[in-house]
């Protein structure tokens, strides 16, 4: 018999309630299952489930397959509807240990066990004293989002804002600290959002300060996206001020067009972006953005498309996601005019190859500059992880996962740095 087997899809938040469910899955038993945690942020991605449930079937032919995450709390019938699939959680359902015991001693009564996320109030901690990858460990700081951004079917899957108490959030990091882990990195579906719904409404930036004095052997903690409206003054202090807070920040942009930017319902605009960018490299010269964006947004007409590409670099975009845009059903941007299929990938290739130019750029630029690397996979003698800059780095190194190496970088591929351990 085998323990329960993960295929994570999406974002750093499933990779964490990934092991959460990993955790259930053993604590009740339930052995030769495959559970899939399922993305809805566009059409491709539930492609890509579809795909890996039908793979996981012809492989594994007796096992039991779960299915859950996003896109099955938005559409569990139709996955239900998939013989491949044995049982449907929502994504309330799939943090609860009865769940998995009910599966593995057989009275789950239903199929389909999902529930109305939208009347969940509010984000269990979950203590997690590992991670199956062993580098680096995920801390999910809230759950949901009150916004209604037009394009974005996420809300519907995770619900409403949903934070989980600081106290909390330092208790689970110090386990994970106790245990070896050398980095943390902050998650959820709207990071920048964080506390509006507990006593005192403490922002992002208090919980940051409060959780790297309590635990001050954390040696790097990441902040995964952010939106750089909701960002607090006392973040902003943080990153000018604490090393041990990475030099990278992930930005939720999405596009560098004013009226685009209007018909997404976002809460910024170009100005906005350009002028955090410009604000957070003054206090922290050395820091490195990555960025959301989308091509081919319904109304983006060439012009509007001309000023997201010059975003990348107005603002200085290192490390771009760039998807086309999918039309989500039941979202006001599906009912938008939509830009032609082959404009949106066409768009979407010119964005990537503007990423891929401003990195490369990047990597030059670091010839001969120290590196501090967390080692994620090591072969042959060979180290392979991320820079305090999130730059993926190959180095010559005996290092076990999981440790901190310093280095300097000799040098680059079209994918990573290339750097000689110290």
């Amino acid at each position: 018999m085998a323990d329960a087997r993960l295929i994570t899809m999406g974002c750093r938040l499933n990779t964490f309630e990934s092991e959460v469910m990993r955790g259930h899955a053993a604590a009740a038993g339930l052995e030769d299952a495959i559970i899939v945690n399922t993305c809805a942020v566009t059409a491709e991605a539930e492609r890509q489930a579809r795909q890996a449930i039908r793979k996981a079937r012809r492989e594994n032919p007796d096992a039991k397959i779960i299915v859950t995450g996003c896109a099955a709390q938005i559409a569990p019938e139709k996955f239900a509807a998939l013989p491949e699939v044995d049982h449907v959680l929502g994504n309330s359902e799939k943090l609860e240990a009865q769940s998995f015991q009910r599966i593995a001693d057989g009275s789950a009564n239903d199929r389909i066990a999902v529930s109305d996320i939208m009347l969940v109030k509010e984000t269990a901690a979950h203590l997690i004293s590992g991670f199956a990858e062993r580098s680096r460990a995920f801390v999910e700081i809230q759950q949901g989002c009150d916004h209604r951004c037009t394009f974005c079917i996420i809300p519907f899957g995770r619900g409403n804002n949903r934070s989980v108490p600081v106290g909390e959030v330092v208790a689970r990091a110090r386990k994970l600290v106790e245990n070896g882990f050398r980095e943390i990195v902050l998650t959820g579906v709207d990071i920048t959002g964080y506390g509006a719904d507990l006593p005192g409404a403490p922002k992002l930036g208090q919980l940051v300060r409060r959780l790297l004095a309590l635990v001050p052997e954390l040696e790097r903690l990441r902040l995964s996206s952010l939106d750089v409206i909701e960002v607090d003054e006392e973040l902003l202090r943080l990153i000018a001020e604490e090393p041990r807070l990475m030099p990278h920040l992930h930005l939720s942009l999405q596009a560098g067009d004013d009226m685009i930017l209007k018909r997404m319902k976002r809460r910024h605009l170009r100005a906005d972006a350009v002028k955090f960018a410009a604000e957070v490299r003054r206090l922290r010269p050395d820091v490195v953005f990555g960025a959301d964006l989308i091509a081919g947004f319904p109304t983006e007409d060439e012009a509007m498309f001309r000023n997201s590409l010059a975003l990348i670099e107005d603002c200085g975009l290192t490390f771009l996601h760039v998807f086309p845009y999918s039309a989500r059903s039941g979202t006001p941007a599906a009912k938008m005019p939509q830009v032609k299929g082959d404009v949106r990938k066409e768009r979407a290739a010119q964005l990537r190859a503007a990423g891929q130019a401003a990195m490369q750029n990047y990597f030059a630029q670091r010839i001969g500059s120290p590196v501090s690397v967390l080692i994620e996979r090591a072969e042959d003698g060979m180290g392979f992880g991320h820079s305090e800059h999130f730059a993926p780095v190959r180095m010559k190194s005996s290092a076990t996962i999981g440790a901190v190496v310093t280095g300097r970088v000799a040098g680059h591929t079209q994918e990573h740095l290339l750097a000689e351990a110290a």
